[in-house]
């Protein structure tokens, strides 16, 4: 599966936890698209009216997001919104972007048909209240897809060697909040992994609906 990104010359550091060159680097390059992928595999499969990205980062995704939507919205904490948005420009792909928390989204009750958030969560210090306000922003029908990497030492050791980073010291205990407020929020119906057949996969993305939504799952994937 052939993912849209920005080309690594066009992105910019947005902070010390934007890591969007790593999708260009060998096998961890290969690792960290898969969460894109996981993405794409819970998109609507019609194109939606408005879709919105928290933690967009460098606009990395964005390339891929705008085959799936009319128009598009990011959020983030970084101070570079302008910047990301001419670099967007450059390849034609119009955003509106702004800079807030996922904890406090500058937007109105149920505005998106899609939002998006790929590994942002475990940077989030609220965690329950960012899910409540992804809740909040999605419009009747629509659908939250969440990102968030699996949790073992062994993971653990293997980012640390790949990367030279701590998932400790940059995540907490965030991990292994993220999934159970998501399925206690709102409503599971489907979920992805990669590896797909791994008791603890590398990342996990799960697709989920507000509560009162009718219940319209024909099944989920694992």
């Amino acid at each position: 599966m052939t993912i849209s990104l920005l080309p690594r010359q066009a992105l910019l550091k947005t902070g010390d936890v934007d890591h969007a060159a790593w999708n260009y680097d060998g096998i961890l390059g290969y690792v960290s698209r898969r969460r894109f992928a996981l993405v794409r595999a819970l998109l609507p499969e019609h194109r939606v009216g408005k879709l919105l990205e928290v933690g967009y980062g460098s606009g990395v995704f964005f390339p891929e997001l705008t085959k799936h939507a009319e128009r598009l919205y990011g959020a983030d904490i970084h101070d570079r919104p302008a910047d990301v948005t001419a670099v967007l420009a450059k390849i034609g792909i119009p955003v509106e972007l702004v800079t807030a928390p996922a904890e406090a989204l500058p937007f109105p009750d149920a505005m998106f048909d899609v939002v998006v958030a790929v590994s942002t969560f475990e940077f989030v210090p609220g965690v329950r209240r960012g899910i409540n306000e992804l809740a909040r922003v999605l419009a009747p029908g629509g659908r939250v897809i969440v990102v968030t990497p699996g949790q073992s030492p062994l993971l653990d050791l293997a980012l640390r060697l790949f990367t030279g980073e701590s998932a400790s010291k940059d995540f907490g205990d965030r991990r292994k909040l993220i999934v159970p407020t998501l399925t206690s929020e709102m409503r599971l119906e489907r979920s992805v992994s990669f590896p797909p057949a791994s008791p603890v996969p590398i990342y996990r993305a799960l697709q989920l609906v507000k509560r009162n939504e009718p219940d319209t799952r024909g099944g989920a994937g694992g």
